[in-house]
């Protein structure tokens, strides 16, 4: 699904909300890299959510591991990239690019922060403001619950679905849903 996007969009600025080790960042720069130049921004605490601290992840070591593979993948890219890394939370990331006037400014916004739905509802609406008319939002996650990965009782307010379902029933009127798998919901802004 991702290659038939972005063969139908140009794609050079790229908004990222949860990094972790930076797979999906350097999956990016790996394809569209060969085509053009890309503007980068990955945010994210390097601290983890709730269910990295019940599996003891050391998220030092994640964050390590996302410098090493930004700059194994930069370093292997045909065009130029310029990566631009936000260790703070989504929230005041997003509102300083916001007021660094970033609205309408990126082509490709993927949410995959926090799990806890305020977290996700307030990226989203944040994420939709700087999404330029056509370009493509993609949340990760939309069927995650923890109640599966952890075995612990299922609290809605935890999960990623009822966020994003808010904001696509706010917000219907501006965007259009995309042909998507189950556990990823893609929108594009009209």
């Amino acid at each position: 699904m991702w290659d038939e996007i972005f063969s139908a969009i140009k794609i050079e600025r790229i908004l990222e909300v949860g990094s972790f080790e930076g797979a999906t960042v350097c999956y990016l720069i790996d394809k569209l890299g060969p085509k053009n130049n890309l503007e980068i921004y990955c945010i994210d605490t390097w601290e983890g959510g709730f269910e990295h601290k019940e599996q003891g992840k050391n998220m030092s070591t994640v964050e390590s591991n996302f410098d090493e593979n930004t700059n194994f993948a930069i370093s292997n890219s045909k065009h130029s990239i310029a990566l631009k890394k936000y260790k703070k939370t989504s929230a005041v990331a997003l509102s300083t690019l916001l007021s660094e006037g970033k609205e309408n400014y990126f082509d490709f916004v993927y949410i995959d922060g926090s799990h806890v739905a305020s977290d996700v509802l307030c990226d989203a609406i944040l994420g939709f403001k700087m999404l330029k008319p056509n370009g493509v939002m993609i949340f990760d996650d939309y069927l995650w619950t923890h109640s599966i990965e952890l075995n612990i009782p299922l609290n809605p307010l935890d999960i990623p679905k009822i966020a994003i379902d808010a904001f696509i029933n706010i917000y219907i009127r501006e965007l259009r849903i995309m042909t998507a798998p189950l556990y990823q919901l893609f929108i594009q802004k009209k």
